[in-house]
Order: C-alpha cells, then structure tokens, then sequence
C-alpha cells in the first residue's frame, strides 16, 4: 500500500515522548487499487489527532522492482531500469 493523500487532518492537543498513542482506523471504502480511511489517535481517552487518509494498493511484485531500481547503482551513478 502507498499514501497517496490525506485530508480534514486535525491536530487536537500535543503529543509528548512518555504518552501511549492509541490508534483506531475505520476502513471507509475498499476498491480494488484504492483504499480510503478514517484515522483516529488517542493519548487515554483524549482525542490528539484524526484525518481521512487515502491509500493505493500497489501488487508486492510491482514495489519491490520499484525499490529495487532506485538502490541499483553503477559506479557512483544510480541506475534506473
């Protein structure tokens, strides 16, 4: 899966290292090369952040051979295929 958007992101209170950050995430719709989510982070019961966020589904083979090609090098040239 690869982010691909986000939208009504709100940043409800602070965040601090030593808080436990619950996340839930409600699946809003599934298509076959897309996904679309509602995202909800909570320090206690407290409500610190929240957004819709929109995902592509992306076929395992596709990403490796795109991650792939950017770590291939020639020299200290990168080489893309």
């Amino acid at each position: 899966m690869v982010f691909t958007g986000i939208e009504r992101a709100r940043f409800r209170r602070p965040v601090v290292p030593g808080d436990q950050l619950r996340l839930e995430v409600e699946v809003l719709a599934w298509r076959q090369t897309a996904v679309r989510m509602q995202g909800k982070a909570y320090v206690g019961e407290k409500t610190a952040a929240e957004a819709v966020i929109t995902c592509q589904v992306v076929p395992r083979s596709r990403a490796e051979r795109s991650q792939a090609n950017e770590t291939k090098t020639d020299g200290n040239k990168l080489v893309a295929e």
